[in-house]
Parts: structure tokens; C-alpha cells; sequence
């Protein structure tokens, strides 16, 4: 395998995975995931040598949320599931893929695609202040 590792991270079930007050602005937490993210594309992560593409599947009102150079956002037309999986069935043949979530039924479909996944907690992003809303 010769292109870039792909690292596909579920953003609303990361997003939720931290009870931040995310739930009043999905979008803005949301773009700080997208934003924490970036430097992975250069830095890797276990298993994903850099440079790595990194994938945020949104949905709901976080499809509002644009990409950036190091962070392609990939907005579900209906499910991100469904978003997810269809991505790894068309990207992920070539190349290693680790998909980041904790829906176990989003788990079990695409590892019986034969990818990788890992929590939330995998990706070690550093911890963002504390919200004084």
C-alpha cells in the first residue's frame, strides 16, 4: 500500500463523546473537532503513518462546517453512518483506514468491511478550555 493512510472520524459521536455543553452550537463544536484535528495530517497517529487524510463525516447542522487543507469534511447527505460506511467501501480498498467511533453498530459494519476502528478517546487530541457559557 503506497497512498496516505485514511483516518475517518464520526464527528457527531465524537463530538458527544464529551459532556462540553457541545448541544447549544453543534456547528462550533464541530469546527473545533474539525480544527483539533488538523495537525494529525502531519504528525500521525499509531498504526497511521503521516502524512494522513483525515476525513470528518457531519451531519445535521454541522454540514454547515467547511474544510480545510489538512481536514477533508465530508457532509451525509441523510446518515453519517450510512456516510461512513459507503466511504470506506470506495476509499479505504487501497490503503490502511482506522475509523474513529463508538457506535458499536457503525463499528460492526465497517470492521466486516475490514477496517480498523478505535474510540474516541484513540486520537489523544489536546484538551480545549474549559467554556464559560
Amino acid at each position: 500500500m503506497t497512498a496516505e493512510p485514511l483516518l475517518v472520524v464520526d464527528a457527531a459521536n465524537v463530538v458527544g463523546s464529551k459532556p462540553d455543553g457541545w448541544w447549544r452550537d453543534r456547528a462550533a463544536a464541530t469546527t473545533r473537532l474539525r480544527d483539533r484535528l488538523a495537525p494529525l495530517r502531519q504528525r500521525g497517529l499509531p498504526g497511521l503513518p503521516p502524512p494522513v487524510e483525515v476525513v470528518l463525516v457531519v451531519e445535521g447542522v454541522a454540514r454547515r462546517v467547511a474544510g480545510t487543507d489538512e481536514v477533508r469534511v465530508v457532509a451525509a447527505e441523510g446518515s453519517g453512518d450510512d456516510a461512513i460506511v459507503g466511504l470506506v467501501r470506495v476509499e479505504a480498498t487501497e490503503r490502511s483506514c482506522v475509523v474513529v467511533t463508538s457506535d458499536r453498530e457503525l463499528r460492526a459494519r465497517v470492521t466486516a468491511l475490514g477496517t480498523e476502528v478505535r474510540g474516541p478517546r484513540w486520537l489523544a487530541l489536546p484538551v480545549e478550555p474549559a467554556s464559560n457559557d
